[in-house]
């Protein structure tokens, strides 16, 4: 059963997000994100975990991480250079999803991603949780 998790917000404000995911999986997310944000903008390499997506979900990054029983979890971020009264791109995560081992998310979730970044953009000053 697929669990949608979805807020937009700060690096930093990520606690509500990634409770439910198992420890393991919920330390490597908030490594990868520290080390996504300390380094500059679009400059990670990210070691298999940071993933820039393509095809309609080009401009999107992915933090992909396998718990317990290879069950996937994904979160799926954006660089908001346009934030008003930032001084440097926020690492953004949008929306949070997971999913069985060899299953594939669907085009609606992709769409629930997708609305919920023009959700986060349409507002300026931002919408930070």
């Amino acid at each position: 059963m697929l669990r949608r998790r979805s807020a937009p917000g700060r690096l930093l404000m990520m606690r509500m997000r990634l409770c439910s995911c198992p420890v393991k999986v919920r330390a490597t997310m908030r490594a990868v994100l520290a080390q996504v944000a300390a380094a500059p903008p679009k400059r990670f390499a990210g070691g298999g975990y940071w993933e820039a997506m393509k095809g309609n979900m080009t401009g999107w990054f992915e933090v992909r991480v396998d718990g317990p029983r290879r069950h996937h979890y994904r979160l799926f971020c954006r660089l908001d250079y346009e934030a008003e009264g930032q001084s440097k791109p926020l690492l953004v995560v949008i929306c949070g999803l997971d999913k069985p081992f060899r299953t594939e998310l669907s085009d609606a979730d992709y769409r629930h991603v997708g609305d919920l970044g023009e959700e986060y953009l349409r507002q300026n000053p931002r919408s930070l949780a």
